[in-house]
């Protein structure tokens, strides 16, 4: 069963915005522009943005980062009562991850229709047979979010 949102659409952009900054240290080091924070009793506990380049390690995805710096903070595997902010769709290891570690609200900017697997592509995370869901919800500040994507791939080309 899904949690209902406990935030404002003021603060949801506010931690989008936040997550938006993190998608920019990675576009920095010429990674792909996706950042994710963590937040817990409406506070950012973690984030992360993608660094697949610099470490060549293809888990080093955005929300994995997030998790790996939120498990440390917690001393626990579990990430429960949170929340994450993420700026574009989560891919299906991300959303497995996501599901696994026990965040209960999942929220992205832009949609990715070549591997979001929270509604686009696939929804991993309303499928009922799975023993933890998670409330989810997209399109916050999708304009912001997939601007900052489709500039980052024009210059690439």
């Amino acid at each position: 069963m899904s949690v209902v949102s406990s935030f404002t659409l003021v603060e949801k952009e506010e931690y989008m915005y936040l997550a938006l900054k993190e998608a920019k240290k990675a576009e920095c080091l010429a990674e792909v522009p996706i950042g994710a924070i963590i937040v817990q009793d409406k506070k950012v506990i973690a984030s992360g943005y993608n660094l697949r380049e610099k470490t060549r390690d293809a888990t080093t995805h955005a929300e994995m980062t997030a998790i790996r710096s939120a498990n440390k903070v917690l001393d626990n595997w579990r990430i429960e009562n949170a929340a994450i902010f993420i700026t574009v769709e989560p891919c299906a290891m991300c959303s497995g991850a996501l599901l696994l570690s026990r965040i209960s609200k999942i929220y992205f900017g832009a949609y990715n229709a070549k591997g979001g697997s929270a509604g686009t592509v696939i929804d991993l995370f309303n499928i009922s047979v799975f023993n933890h869901t998670a409330y989810v919800e997209g399109g916050i500040l999708e304009k912001e979010c997939a601007k900052l994507m489709s500039n980052f791939f024009y210059k690439k080309r």
